[in-house]
Order: structure tokens, then sequence, then C-alpha cells
């Protein structure tokens, strides 16, 4: 392990942490707003079945009890496909409540469970079906999709759902690139809206009272909204407003390119360093797809600056970015900011790309000398990102970096290199950070190796309440 201590006395220091008790009630406030919400939405779908006559159905043990019961996973289904997509609509109060990483979770785990809900369904209807009219199961399933209004295109829709799922599944999307995987995922759009004529066509339990109407128009109806309002014309109209476009771009590591940006009003924006805005640059075909990146500076000093890795197509084409392109931006999201912090003191662990939002908070937040430590992680000291950043901080706030870089290690903590590999990820956190009740650890970098750090800092002895991450891939 390398280290950088060395502090320049020229510059200011601010005083410790201040008291975020407002901040942090404020975000108890949207959190519950958002689980209310959820579960508000899921009784109100299960007091709908139950009106309908659901429980007696079911407790008659007969054909008809597979039919009521193919009746709620439908209801249910539905419900969670509409929730699939109103969590990925950026909508406030799910993104201030949850957390980007908790979305992205939700979003996974809500995913799968609609997609099953919806095979039972099928699967429970058919049978149902069958078994009251004295019919081949395959025969009734040929008759609802060619016989009753709207299962065409409810079968289209469900085609596009499994093919959603499927590329969705993780060793599926090894295999895909990013951009493909992005474009493909996008039909589950079109899936969600082909599935729902047949509801209205031939659900009893969506028209079977003014009530179920009402419910059922509404949610739709405020689905579609937050899809046009938070993901198509709020970030037009802020990229319309602030009209950013890049001053600058220039190398960053081996394998790395930090952008500069400016525009009009950006403390309006209200961008917190350790958030991160999902970037279009209007440099030509294929410009539509959006990327998020973190904030890698400061951004009360005026200008958005990100450092990307190169890793794929949308990232290699960030290399010939001209100065003055414009941006469309959306954002900014993540609550991997300050406003988390409890301790005095931080200890920032990045690996990669994750080291960029970490130097940002280490330029914004308030320490002293010595009550900041920075941990990084790259395979090879030149593909490290922010270097020029880090050594200011080391040099002018006293932070205190050490560098983790060298192969991934065959045994031994798997989110450390293998020079470290006689370690246990406990006692080097605790060695670098003897005093760990003072701290807040904010943790970014790849899932996995995140995950395996964070086991470490648990064994440690760091409360999860000081663990601060967010994660951005689904």
């Amino acid at each position: 392990m390398t280290a950088q201590a060395t502090f320049s006395e020229t510059t200011p220091v601010p005083p410790s942490v201040p008291s975020r008790g407002g901040r942090r009630t404020t975000a108890a406030m949207w959190r519950l707003a958002a689980t209310v919400a959820i579960w508000g939405t899921s009784l109100a779908v299960l007091v709908l079945w139950v009106r309908g006559g659901g429980v007696q159905a079911t407790l008659g043990l007969n054909a008809e009890s597979l039919t009521t019961m193919g009746r709620l996973t439908g209801l249910v289904s539905a419900n969670l496909l509409l929730y699939q997509v109103m969590l990925m609509a950026r909508v406030p109060v799910f993104e201030r409540g949850f957390g980007r990483d908790a979305i992205v979770r939700m979003h996974r785990h809500v995913g799968f469970w609609s997609f099953w809900l919806l095979v039972a369904h099928i699967v429970l209807v058919v049978l149902g079906y069958a078994a009251t009219a004295a019919v081949n199961p395959l025969v009734q399933l040929w008759e609802f999709v060619w016989e009753y209004p709207g299962m065409l295109l409810a079968a289209a829709g469900t085609g596009l759902l499994v093919m959603v799922v499927v590329t969705s599944i993780r060793r599926a999307r090894r295999r895909l690139r990013y951009e493909s995987w992005h474009l493909l995922h996008l039909y589950g759009y079109l899936g969600a809206g082909l599935a729902i004529p047949h509801m209205l066509w031939t659900g009893a339990d969506f028209v079977s009272s003014p009530t179920a109407t009402v419910y059922w128009w509404t949610l739709w109806a405020v689905t579609a909204a937050a899809v046009l309002v938070f993901r198509v014309g709020l970030p037009l109209a802020r990229s319309l407003r602030h009209d950013v476009r890049v001053t600058g771009i220039a190398p960053d590591g081996a394998h790395g390119v930090a952008v500069r940006m400016t525009g009009r009003a950006l403390h309006a924006l209200r961008a917190e360093a350790g958030q991160f805005f999902v970037w279009r640059f209007l440099d030509g075909p294929g410009w539509t797809r959006g990327h998020p990146f973190s904030l890698a500076a400061d951004p009360a000093s005026g200008e958005l600056v990100i450092s990307v890795r190169l890793a794929g197509d949308g990232t290699h084409r960030l290399t010939g970015l001209r100065p003055g392109t414009r941006v469309l931006i959306e954002g900014p999201y993540g609550t991997m900011t300050g406003a988390r912090r409890q301790g005095r003191k931080l200890l920032m662990i990045g690996a990669g790309a994750g080291v960029a939002p970490l130097v940002s908070l280490l330029e914004s937040e308030p320490y002293l000398p010595g009550e900041a430590t920075l941990i990084t992680r790259d395979h090879a000291d030149a593909e490290a990102l922010r270097v020029e950043a880090i050594g200011q901080l080391v040099h002018t706030r006293g932070v205190r970096h050490f560098t983790l870089n060298g192969p991934r290690g065959q045994s031994g903590p798997s989110w450390l290199p293998q020079s470290h590999a006689a370690w246990s990820g406990a006692d080097l956190v605790r060695h670098v950070a003897p005093d760990l009740d003072d701290y807040d650890v904010y943790l970014c970098g790849p899932g996995p190796w995140m995950r395996a750090a964070e086991t470490d800092l648990r064994s440690g002895g760091v409360p999860a309440d000081r663990i601060h991450r967010e994660t951005f891939s689904i």
C-alpha cells in the first residue's frame, strides 16, 4: 500500500462537519412518502380483488379457484409492471425517498416478480377456463389468443417482456454491449403498452366497478404522465434553460477521459457533489443513448466535470467531443451526498471510475487535515483517474491517500489486490482508520467489488448507516 500525506497550510481549511439533522429528517419524510405510495396502491389491488369475490371463489377449490387465482396474479403483475416503469421514470418522490441504489435493486426484483406473476396468470387462467369448458388447455390458449379482444396484442407484449427478462439475466447481460442491451430494454415500455387493451376489453377486475375503473385508469395515466414529464419534458426544459456545452476534454489516466462543461445559471440545478446526471452529447448519430456519469468535481466551482473510464462505444465517443458541443442533461440524481454524513471523519474507498464522485465529495465537504482518508483501487497505476485532483486534495486539504493498485488477488478479500492477499479486509480498514467510530464511509465502484468491501467494513465494525454507496447498473 502506498500513501500520500503531505499538507500545505497556505489554504484555509473548513471547520468540522456541521449538523445535518434537518436534511436527514427531510430525507426520512421522502422515504416515508415513497413507501406509503408503494404499499398503498398494492393494498388497493388486494381490496379490489376481495370486493370482486376473490376469496369466496378461491375457497371453492374448483375450476373457478384456478381462474380467480389467475385474476389475482394478473392484477398484482399489472400493478408491479406499472411500478416497474414508474421506478425508472425519475419521479422525485422515489428518487429522494429510496435513492438510486435502492431503486436499481427494486427495479430488478419488481421486474422479475412481475414477469413470473404474469406467467402464473396465463397458466392459471388457461387451466381454469379449460377445466370449466372441458377442453384441452392448449386449445383454450389458442382460443384466448385468436378469439378474445386484445389478446393478440397481449401475446405480442408478453413476447417483448420475455425478451427483456431474458436479456436482463446477468449471464446474458455480460454477452451484450451496453448500448444493445439498453435498446432492447426499452421494448419493455412497448410490451407494457400492448398489454393494456386486453385488460380493458376482457379483464373483469379492471372494469367490474366504477372504483376499479377509476383506480386503473388513474394509475395508468399517472404512470404515462410521469414518463413524459420526468424523462422527457423536465430534462428537455432544463437542458434548454441551462444550455450546457462542452468546454474541454482531456485524457484522464491511460484509459479515461475528463469532460468539462459550463452553462447558464448552473447553481439553479442544485447539484451536489456525489450526485450524477444522465448525459446525452449532441455530437452526431447515437446521441439519444444516455449514460449515467457522476460529477467528478464539486459543482459549486461553476462547471460540471465528469471523468469516464473508456469501456465501450458510448464512452469512446467522448474522446472526439469538440468544445461547444451541446449537452442534454437529466438530473441531478442520487443520494450519495454529504447530507448522509453523520460522523466527523471521512473514509472514501473507490475503484476505477468510482473514484470520481468521491473526489467531488472531498472537494466539497468540510473536514480538518487528517480527517479524510481516500483509498483508491486500480489494476495498474497508469489507469488511475483524477490523479491531479487527488494530489491537490492531499496538498491543500490534508487528505490521506492510499493506493491499492495491482492485479486482482487469487486468494484473500476479493476487493484487494494480490499484493495484499495476506490481509483480511477488516484488518486493513482498521489499520488505515483505527478510530472507525468517528468515520462515515463512502464506497463507489463495480457492484461485486462494493459488496465485498462492504462485507469487510461491516466485519470491521462500521454500522450499516455509516456506509454510503450507490449503484447505477440494473
